[in-house]
């Protein structure tokens, strides 16, 4: 058994965060990351993560980002932090006058994703430049909020017309009897729905358009992200089935990927 993370330790290129670092971090939030469930001193898709961080910061700041420079910083802050279990977030910034990007670590304790299904709430809401992943988005809390206020688990972002794009946290999948659809639409491509996308294959996973209006053609519906898999219940009024079937074929793709050490 390994030790559990502290609530929150932060490095900032390699060393334990200074005030300094932080009041950077906090008033310059301009930049992108990726976040990860590490065990055991691994991570699934790593290759995934490092190449997000390089193409956001190519396209962010016209520089590339070395993944064996991430890779280390990463391990260098598992040690730091006495773990090797760990929720992980690498966040990219480049401060005014800097040349080279900054990359602040953080770990928290490990995130276990509850099974139980959840109900999602239609809000009309879809981010700027969705294919980055970044911090300080307004709008994703707003509306994540506001699905909680009204006793829903997540929102759910939709472009005019009704199109249905991503979750405020999280990817979404509609299963037709046959194939995983995924919204062709503008969003993030997410690391778990990377993963479930290359183990399903062609036969087993598309992407095509869905509208609000298309949900009742659907069985069943299920959310991803770093944190794992969980089966959706209900759309606004749309009600799904929970699928076991299906949920144990995802399940069993997504921890059928490869560990890649991070040390």
């Amino acid at each position: 058994m390994t030790t559990p993370a502290q609530a929150l330790y932060v490095e900032v290129n390699g060393h334990p965060a200074t005030e300094e670092d932080l009041r950077v971090a906090a008033f310059f939030n301009y930049g992108h990351f990726t976040a990860m469930q590490i065990r055991d001193g691994k991570v699934r898709g790593l290759d995934l993560h490092l190449a997000r961080l390089d193409a956001g910061n190519r396209e962010l700041f016209d520089l590339p980002l070395d993944g064996e420079r991430v890779r280390g910083l990463i391990g260098h802050a598992l040690e730091g932090a006495g773990v090797l279990d760990g929720s992980v977030r690498v966040q990219g910034l480049l401060p005014p006058g800097d040349t080279a990007t900054t990359l602040m670590v953080t770990v928290r304790e490990p995130a276990w994703t509850a099974a139980a299904p959840k109900s999602l709430m239609s809000v009309p809401y879809a981010r700027v430049v969705p294919h980055i992943k970044r911090p300080g988005e307004f709008g994703q809390t707003y509306y994540g909020l506001l699905a909680a206020r009204a006793g829903f688990d997540e929102a759910l972002l939709t472009a005019p017309g009704g199109v249905v794009t991503e979750g405020s946290i999280t990817n979404i999948g509609f299963w037709d009897g046959t194939s995983v659809v995924w919204p062709d639409a503008p969003s993030l491509t997410g690391i778990t729905m990377a993963l479930l996308e290359k183990g399903l294959g062609r036969a087993g996973s598309v992407r095509r358009p869905v509208t609000l209006k298309d949900l009742g053609a659907y069985r069943s519906a299920f959310v991803t992200n770093s944190q794992g898999i969980a089966a959706v219940h209900r759309i606004d009024d749309v009600p799904f089935e929970v699928d076991e079937e299906l949920m144990a074929r995802i399940g069993k793709v997504y921890e059928d990927a490869p560990w890649d050490s991070v040390r």
